[in-house]
């Protein structure tokens, strides 16, 4: 049962008013369901849209990348909402389906090229080690810098964040194509 539902707009404090026509008027065009629990503290949902929004659109390493480091994420936590909402942007971004497919069972892609493998391998060694070695931090600089490694730790760090809050808040899972994620737990992430 969601913990947060939505909230009518007419339910809406000035504050809250502000922040949710912010992002109904950015590129989300919505108030779409990270930010539905993330409404009720309306000054923290301003400054997490405003991250989301550079690390989403604008990141340095591009949509493709990108897509695959939020669907590691989203992996790891058994986040159903953005596996259903990022899924299917992964895939028409570039992901393959088996890389989809195996990220959400839980097992390393296999056939990824270097800057991919780059990427995934930095992501499950920074949720799962809580650091990243020299070797997956080399891999990444060389392939995006600097600002690369930096921007790839934030979208982990911030779909780490929207997934704890939706988790937490138990937000309910658009309804998508893909199949949903396992329960935390049932297996180990990618």
């Amino acid at each position: 049962m969601d913990r947060l539902p939505p909230l009518g707009p007419d339910q809406w404090t000035p504050e809250q008013r502000k922040a949710a026509e912010e992002i109904i008027a950015g590129p989300r065009g919505g108030l779409i369901a990270p930010f539905v629990p993330l409404l009720r503290s309306p000054e923290l949902m301003g400054h997490a849209q405003r991250m989301g929004e550079y690390l989403r659109y604008r990141n340095s390493l591009g949509l493709r990348f990108s897509e695959l480091a939020i669907l590691i994420t989203a992996r790891h936590w058994s986040q159903q909402v953005e596996w259903g909402i990022h899924a299917p942007i992964a895939l028409r971004e570039g992901v393959s389906a088996a890389s989809v497919e195996a990220i959400a069972a839980g097992r390393r892609p296999e056939g990824m090229d270097g800057d991919e493998s780059a990427v995934h391998d930095f992501c499950i060694e920074l949720l799962r080690e809580k650091a990243v070695s020299d070797s997956g931090w080399a891999a990444v600089v060389e392939r995006f810098g600097d600002r690369g490694a930096i921007d790839l730790i934030g979208i982990n760090g911030y779909y780490g964040f929207l997934a704890m809050v939706m988790n937490a808040a138990q937000t309910a899972a658009p309804h998508c194509e893909m199949p949903p994620l396992p329960t935390k737990g049932s297996d180990e992430a990618a």
